[in-house]
């Protein structure tokens, strides 16, 4: 059983990024720090782990369990950790998912299925959920993502899921259509039993959760968990000026972190921390590439213009 066995995904939910050593393997030093300063941001609720933010599609089953362990000896006392179930198949999807019960996880962030890029249907989500339902009763975060890309799941299907897989509690809503983001808001946050959205539009934050997300998950936390967990309650309290005024400081980030391709983002990010400081390189995963003097600039540029670097520090640099 895990260590926070009654976590239900709500609230600010960083998702962390994973150091590599030059010859691209995992940094657990560098790891074990990031996890520390990103676990000691007041306001968040939990860590999400082996997701889009720590690479995980370029991670060996075995190194994902490994990240697990790492993240569980570091931080596992202090707040519970979210799992990335990312697999194409079920019968894989449904291993990861049981390697991360017994690893400790208090709940699996559930990646749609690569073959959905060419179409589904509702019985091929069932099945799939269901699988994994039947692994483990963690509860389960479907990550739903925009319609277009053949991987969002339709309402209709969405609510077949719902209603069938119990341990479905949260959806970490990439949409990435405001109509469809509000009404999976409206709709699944008021369910017999609730469903709660974690919005991951990080590039529209304050757009999103006004909206009444009851939660955000999301890789930039790794960067700015505080100034999210700040926002979200500021909005929670309705405190506009307040809100608007983080806004204004997370747009210069959001703008340079999710600038085309969107594939970067965490590459972005890595570069991030290195300028502030808190990683010691930033080394990514091929197909990923380092990114150019010219782009990392842009990052620092937006670290200042958000207060997070000084001007000087940026010209000293």
């Amino acid at each position: 059983m895990p260590r926070h066995a009654r976590y239900i995904p709500h609230g600010v939910i960083p998702a962390v990024l994973l150091p590599f050593n030059d010859d691209l393997s995992i940094d657990e030093k560098s790891f074990r720090a990031h996890l520390r300063d990103v676990a000691g941001t007041k306001g968040i609720s939990a860590i999400t782990i082996n997701a889009h933010s720590t690479e995980v599609g370029s991670l060996s089953f075995d190194e994902q369990r490994r990240v697990l362990a790492v993240a569980q000896d570091e931080i596992g006392e202090r707040l519970p950790l979210v799992n990335g179930i990312w697999a194409d198949g079920s019968i894989e999807a449904a291993r990861i998912a049981r390697m991360a019960a017994e690893g400790g996880a208090s709940a699996l962030l559930v990646f749609p299925p690569g073959p959905f890029t060419l179409g589904q249907s509702p019985a091929m989500a069932l099945a799939h959920f269901k699988r994994i339902a039947d692994a483990t009763d963690l509860p389960l975060i479907v990550f739903q993502y925009p319609l277009a890309t053949g991987q969002g799941y339709p309402c209709d299907t969405l609510l077949k899921m719902v209603d069938e897989v119990a341990s479905i509690r949260a959806i970490k809503d990439w949409a990435g259509n405001v109509a469809q983001h509000e009404m999976h808001i409206r709709t699944l946050q008021n369910l017999p039993r609730p469903v709660n959205v974690l919005s991951t539009h990080s590039a529209w934050l304050l757009s999103s959760l006004v909206l009444g997300c009851n939660g955000l998950l999301s890789g930039s936390g790794s960067v700015i968990a505080d100034l999210q967990a700040q926002l979200f309650h500021a909005v929670k309290a309705n405190d506009l000026a307040e809100a608007r005024r983080l806004n204004d400081r997370i747009y210069p980030l959001a703008r340079v972190f999710y600038a085309d391709p969107w594939a970067d983002m965490h590459n972005r990010m890595k570069e991030a921390l290195v300028l502030l400081g808190r990683l010691p390189r930033a080394v990514v995963r091929p197909p990923l590439v380092k990114l150019s003097a010219a782009e990392i600039e842009r990052i620092r540029a937006a670290l200042v213009e958000a207060g997070l670097m000084r001007a000087k520090a940026r010209d000293a640099a």
